[in-house]
């Protein structure tokens, strides 16, 4: 890493470099454009690797999927104008999932003119649009103030719920050097925690209830153990969103996995006496309906708390970091004598409910059932998968691949965006390249990113990409059936995947048997490059 004193001076874009590189970042995702060459220049005597995906909503979903896995945030490079606007889709997702994304662009001269001159990739205000969609979009006066703005993003994804961040680099600071200062760094701040009688009343309520439930989101994904052994400690079924999946192992006795969409469990979370949701918003996109009115004690434990509000409200608010909070709440049960956790049945309503859960989708769910247990077992215990918003991804993995603490489950849940699956698979792979990565989509979420399969063929890392193919967009044809309409627009011609994978630099098969995904993915797992696998196992419509 190159060494400066404090006052040499230093362009805007080395400013960014230097600022993203004291913060640890080893890894970022982009294109170079005419307006960012500066901040590229950089990159490699910082050692910053750098992937280019093909377009920058690719990079936006790579960067978010990396953070998801590494618990360190994503970043991505784009220039300005268009670029910055291909990107904003992909920061919309990671503000609705709370994820760690850095986007750094260029932006207009500090004094380009109000009005329009021409100038390439001239837009009104790059910072309103991105203020839409982020937790802020912050544009820099002057090469100094670079590293300040940097320190603020990393001190927000440390210490309140993550959300994306957007800096902007006007154009000429970007080229002039000036004095940088020192290098600023967000600070070591500790997760906060509740403490006192909030804990105690909580711990009491759980303690005594007789028919305890746990929600996990997002939110407790740091505090795995935590969870197990405070549901474990209840007795008490767990259940989780999607982007809880995982979080306590979905084989465990209490576990209920992704299901907070059945109509059976709905009904059974109301009419628990105590529920502990620990980093969920509660929301529609978790439950597939307006939240359900809850008879029991609603305890909230959440490190926003704004959240304690929304959705369903708090009766008992804990805002604090999952971890810390749940150690402090393990600790108040224990202390807490009231109440018999033995005579609960938890495992045994897991059962019950498994069964009814499965029972009431049994017949749309069987397309694919069969290929997700034949994919599950021969991937390893921390393989990672990526999801799209499919059929196969929402209906299928969700509640029906399980998954454990070990492996990763990346799901476009608030934002629900398309297209999502193969670039968080090439980001996932990125960081972690000697883990099994399998990218789950369908025929039309796919085509929204498929170029980069470019990408994945450059990169020459094994990537097998399942894609159930269904002519189209097969979620919004049967909703359109089921109101009554034509199907219109949604019945698109059949593309030959594994080819244009082939094209790409890849390879592709197809599988029309549970036993033939088996062997595919088996081989795509040892195959340098994307392996596109179409499962073509026609199904009536």
């Amino acid at each position: 890493m190159p060494e400066q004193s404090k006052s040499e001076p230093v362009t805007g874009g080395e400013a960014v470099v230097r600022a993203l590189a004291a913060h640890g970042v080893t890894t970022a995702f982009g294109i170079p454009g005419t307006h960012n060459l500066e901040i590229y220049r950089h990159l490699a005597p910082y050692g910053i690797t750098h992937v280019t995906p093909r377009h920058e909503q690719g990079a936006g979903y790579a960067a978010d999927a990396y953070a998801r896995v590494t618990d360190r945030p994503g970043v991505a490079i784009t220039t300005t104008g268009p670029a910055l606007l291909n990107i904003t889709a992909a920061v919309g997702q990671a503000y609705s999932d709370s994820v760690p994304l850095l986007v750094v662009s260029p932006g207009m001269p500090l004094r380009h003119p109000r009005q329009p001159t021409g100038l390439l990739h001239e837009m009104r205000s790059q910072t309103e649009a991105l203020r839409a969609v982020a937790a802020f979009s912050h544009q820099v006066s002057t090469v100094e103030e670079i590293g300040s703005a940097v320190a603020r993003a990393f001190t927000l994804f440390r210490t309140r719920r993550p959300r994306p961040v957007h800096i902007e680099v006007p154009l000429d600071l970007l080229e002039t050097a000036q004095p940088a200062g020192p290098v600023r760094l967000a600070p070591p701040l500790s997760a906060p925690a509740p403490s006192g009688p909030s804990l105690r009343d909580a711990a009491r309520v759980l303690r005594s209830a007789r028919r305890p439930a746990v929600v996990l989101g997002g939110g407790a994904r740091s505090a795995s153990a935590g969870c197990r052994a405070l549901a474990e400690a209840l007795a008490a079924p767990v259940v989780t969103t999607a982007n809880g999946k995982g979080i306590v192992d979905e084989t465990h006795p209490l576990s209920l996995g992704v299901s907070l969409h059945s109509p059976s469990v709905q009904k059974w979370l109301a009419d628990c006496d105590a529920v502990l949701a620990v980093g969920t918003e509660l929301a529609e996109s978790d439950l597939w309906s307006a939240p359900p009115p809850l008879g029991g004690t609603l305890i909230r434990v959440d490190i926003d708390p704004a959240r304690m509000y929304g959705g369903l409200p708090a009766d008992l608010p804990l805002v604090g970091a999952a971890r810390p909070t749940l150690e402090a709440l393990r600790e108040a049960l224990e202390e807490e004598a009231t109440g018999d956790p033995g005579a609960r049945d938890g495992a045994a309503a897991v059962r019950a409910l498994r069964a009814a859960r499965d029972a009431e989708t049994a017949e749309r769910d069987a397309r694919w059932v069969p290929y997700l247990q034949a994919a599950r077992a021969v991937l390893d215990a921390d393989a990672i998968w990526t999801s799209d918003s499919a059929q196969c991804c929402y209906y299928g993995a969700l509640p029906h691949l399980p998954v454990g603490p070990r492996g990763r489950y990346l799901h476009p849940t608030g934002f629900g965006t398309l297209g999502y699956a193969l670039p968080a698979a090439i980001g996932a792979k990125t960081a972690y390249p000697h883990r099994q990565v399998v990218a789950l989509s369908g025929d039309g979420g796919l085509q929204f990113s498929v170029q980069e399969l470019a990408t994945a063929a450059q990169l020459q890392l094994p990537l097998p990409v399942v894609v159930f193919d269904n002519g189209g967009y097969g979620e919004i044809r049967d909703e359109m059936t089921a109101r009554g309409d034509t199907p219109t627009g949604v019945d698109l011609p059949s593309v030959d995947l594994p080819a244009l994978a082939r094209a790409y630099g890849g390879h592709g098969t197809r599988a029309d048997t549970p036993e033939a995904l088996a062997r595919a993915l088996s081989l795509a797992l040892n195959t340098p490059g994307p392996t596109v696998i179409t499962v073509t196992e026609e199904t009536p419509r």
